[in-house]
């Protein structure tokens, strides 16, 4: 009875993993190289596996974002590479991030490509990472092909959003050629795309149709001598570290010895090609060859660093050096020197801490760490996120430490004038709550550049220090009740402003250790938001919450009922307890005080003083 439908099934099955194979296998005359460029959440990734899907290379249930924390965040935080075959041509296709946290990653991947897709959402139109990677893009000559994308949402202005890319293009600098781009809107989680909005929607082959027409192919002559310059690394637990590079000239064959240029010194050194991929779909596939004009994945080379070159002839010119945008913010880490050091932690020493950041330092091209003072490393940051996603990895992987508040990198003048990072931000929120957005933006030192109002939402434009958005997040969140959305980019280095009055909330600190009890954290709640739950194991100096009223409070977490042989003359009363406000990195970040520490293990996240004892914080804050 149900034989028909089990054979349908099995039949599609084994007819999509034939067609996946045989894209694998096919062969291409030419190769095109783009990269999928965007704010983030405009749909990157989801057109990027609807384009795979498209030309039979991925699978249901697989998706670009195979990173865990990429799952759980819902972001692209690491650039990754695929290819397709379509109608004979190899289109390698590059995803990148689209949080301004993770632009260096974008900044190097532009370098490898010939042109961009330019994903804009069709209801919010341009926001501040679009600006970003549009720069970008223009400043390397490439000319972007714009995507319109989410066209099905209600809200969706084509024609406005499409009137403000171009007036992007203009306030950026686009020459003739760039502000000559072709439009091709789409619905990327829906797999189709259209040249004309009055067009029907079938599939995506509009869209590879217009990559194939507009996107310059892949040059390089396979008769030059070879050039490759790395712009990502991978790792394999057999291989080790592998070069991910775009071959400009010639060709390259398994154990051939080859020689890698240093950008900055000159330096070479040699090796040999152990292993060659390129990519198709999310599998990547071995070759003997790496050729002109083709993406390619390089193995043999265990000290090879991002930007260097490969070539057969050393005394052929490298290739420039792959610059990207200074760090913002900086912090220190440290060993963990808590009551509760050691305990969860597989790695905890300083030893392995220094070499867990110098490990990072070979493909987090927008990190840089001072490594002079051998108590605490000075690392630093494009900002927040950035941070706290290494932080993230480090804890999963099992790295105990400790870390300082976010301090912002401020800049000397030649006149001695002291200059710190601005931002451009643009905050989308209802406009019942654009009043108070306003008003914490002025305390915070912000400028307001444009501010218009649409269907009950208002778009604020402003820019403002760096300093004025550290910790503004978590408070924006509460203050729009969770329904207003605020995007940031970096945007340049300016005066000084002076002081920041923000209103920090006061500490709440544990002046004793052992377990938090019930009764205890039923009377503190009243006082503030408490960060833990009872019979959680605490310790003097331990920040157990915070305070409303923005005052140190001292308090004792573990003080049971007191009892006695006789009831009070009134009913006890019931314990209700609100949900502990779980600490999270970003939050812990966030929220933090100079004088403390942010504790990093593991099983968990805590907020301390950096100085435990009571009485000798006092001492210290009397000097």
């Amino acid at each position: 009875m149900n034989g028909a439908p089990l054979r349908e099934t099995f039949s599609k099955t084994i007819s999509k993993i034939f067609k996946s194979y045989k894209n694998m296998d096919q062969e291409y005359k030419e190769i095109r190289n783009i990269a999928i460029i965007a704010h983030v959440d405009h749909g990157k990734t989801t057109l990027t596996d609807a384009l795979m899907k498209e030309c039979g290379v991925l699978e249901e249930g697989f998706s670009m974002d195979t990173n865990d924390l990429e799952k759980e965040r819902g972001i692209t935080i690491y650039a990754k590479n695929t290819s397709v075959i379509y109608k004979g041509v190899k289109i390698n296709i590059l995803d990148t991030p689209g949080h301004a946290d993770f632009g260096s990653e974008v900044e190097r991947v532009l370098r490898s490509i010939d042109s961009v897709l330019l994903l804009v959402d069709a209801q919010e139109g341009p926001m501040p990472q679009t600006r970003f990677v549009l720069k970008k893009s223009l400043e390397l000559g490439l000319k972007p092909i714009v995507v319109i994308n989410k066209i099905d949402k209600p809200a969706s202005d084509c024609q406005r959003v499409h009137d403000e890319v171009f007036e992007l293009f203009l306030e950026l600098g686009a020459n003739d050629e760039q502000l000559d781009f072709t439009t091709v809107y789409a619905i990327g989680r829906e797999g189709v795309a259209m040249k004309h909005l009055i067009d029907e929607k079938k599939n995506l082959e509009p869209l590879l149709d217009t990559i194939l027409e507009k996107v310059p192919k892949a040059v390089g002559d396979k008769n030059n001598s070879f050039v490759a310059q790395v712009f990502n690394l991978a790792y394999d637990n057999f291989l080790g570290r592998m070069a991910i590079a775009r071959v400009y000239d010639g060709e390259a064959k398994m154990n051939e010895t080859i020689f890698v240029k240093d950008p900055f010194t000159g330096a070479v050194s040699s090796g040999k090609i152990t292993k060659i991929y390129s990519f198709i779909g999310v599998k990547k596939v071995e070759h003997d060859i790496a050729t002109a004009g083709d993406i390619v994945m390089i193995a043999g080379f265990p000290t090879i660093f991002i930007g260097e070159t490969f070539l057969k002839d050393p005394a052929v010119e490298g290739k420039p050096a792959i610059h990207v945008d200074e760090p913002t913010i900086s912090l220190n880490f440290l060993v963990n020197d808590s009551p509760f050091a050691g305990k969860e932690g597989k790695f905890v020493t300083s030893r392995q801490i220094r070499d867990r950041l110098e490990k990072e330092l070979e493909v987090n091209v927008g990190l840089k760490v001072d490594f002079d003072n051998t108590d605490k490393y000075l690392v630093f940051g494009r900002g927040e996120m950035h941070v706290a996603v290494l932080l993230e990895n480090m804890r999963r992987q099992g790295y105990e430490l400790q870390v300082s508040q976010p301090q912002v990198i401020f800049h000397t003048k030649e006149n001695g004038d002291k200059e710190e990072p601005f931002e451009e931000v643009v905050i989308d929120v209802p406009t019942e709550f654009s009043g108070v957005v306003m008003e914490k933006l002025g305390r915070r030192k912000g400028t307001v550049l444009d501010m218009n109002e649409r269907e009950g939402i208002t778009r604020i434009k402003a820019e403002v220090p760096t300093r004025g958005l550290l910790g503004y997040r978590g408070e924006f969140i509460i203050d729009t009740k969770g329904l207003g959305i605020l995007s940031s980019r970096f945007r340049k280095f300016a005066d000084y402003v002076g002081p920041i009055q923000r209103k920090l909330a006061g500490s709440m600190t544990s002046m004793e250790s052992g377990k938090a009890l019930g009764f205890s954290l039923w009377n503190l709640q009243e006082r503030g938001v408490l960060y833990i739950g009872p019979a959680t194991e605490v310790y003097a100096g331990m920040i157990i919450g915070n305070t409303s009223k923005g005052d140190e409070m001292t308090v004792n977490p573990t003080k049971g009922k007191q009892l006695s042989n006789m009831r009070s003359s009134g009913a006890d009363e019931a314990i209700n307890l609100v949900p502990a406000w779980e600490l999270s990195i970003e939050r812990g970040l966030e929220i933090m005080n100079e004088d403390e520490y942010l504790e990093v293990t593991p099983k968990s996240v805590r907020l301390r003083k950096q100085i435990l004892e009571e009485g000798m914080r006092a001492k210290n804050n009397r000097k």
